[in-house]
């Protein structure tokens, strides 16, 4: 089972830069499509307090994170 979890929405192109970084990286994750209502995105605002997409979880390192430019510096820094 993959460690990293990518909250997403379809269409989303944030979500989209941070599937492609994943998948360029060859990192296995899970995608967990989300509601596009935020008002319905409750799982994504109990995971990093607001219901912005994407949102990466990493179990392995213990990091919850929103924000595309981050997620991606994340990743880079910690899987390149």
């Amino acid at each position: 089972m993959a460690s990293i979890t990518l909250y997403e929405l379809d269409g989303c192109p944030y979500c989209e830069r941070v599937a492609d970084s994943l998948e360029e990286l060859d990192i296995d994750y899970e995608s967990v499509w989300v509601d596009p209502p935020h008002s319905e995105r409750d799982e994504v605002k109990r995971l990093s307090g607001q219901r912005q997409v994407p949102v990466l979880v990493d179990e392995e390192y213990g990091v919850t994170m929103a924000e595309s430019d981050r997620i991606l510096e994340f990743l880079e820094t910690t899987y390149a």
